[in-house]
């Protein structure tokens, strides 16, 4: 069986793109300015869905691939167990973006994507709570021996 990392450092099928494959540095970069330009455009205040629709299209139309609400099954001895998580945004089969639209992060948010990185085997997550007022402050990068 298929473990997990062995999945995520997969190129997919559906990527028929012949540029070089960017890293995780160069892909946060895009989506950060993806995200400051939704910010931008749209403000606070609205649920994490519509942000989470917004971006998931912007990146496509960026040439990215990108898998929303990816599940992610635990393995746990050898067995593969369906009750794991679902992923808001996994861009490149790289970074691992989970959203938020709430008055503030819980200590427990960056340790679920922390989490969530050490179970993948990648390397970068982006938790982006966009219910800032400044996104800049609602952006937090956690890395998983980047």
């Amino acid at each position: 069986m298929a473990s997990l990392r062995d999945i995520f450092s997969r190129k997919g099928a559906k990527s028929q793109r012949k540029t070089r494959t960017m890293t995780e540095n160069e892909l946060s970069k895009i989506i950060i300015n993806t995200c400051y330009n939704i910010h931008v455009q749209l403000g606070p205040g609205l649920l994490e869905s519509v942000y989470e629709e917004i971006l998931y299209h912007e990146l496509l139309e960026q040439g990215l691939k990108v898998e929303r609400q990816k599940a992610i099954p635990v393995i746990w001895k050898d067995r593969k167990m369906e009750i794991g998580f679902r992923a808001d945004l996994v861009v490149e089969n790289k970074v691992i973006i989970e959203l938020k639209s709430v008055e503030i992060i819980a200590p427990v948010h960056p340790k679920q994507l922390l989490t969530y990185l050490r179970i993948t085997g990648l390397k970068l997550g982006l938790l982006v709570n966009f219910n800032e007022k400044l996104i800049k402050d609602g952006i937090k990068r956690i890395v998983n021996n980047l």
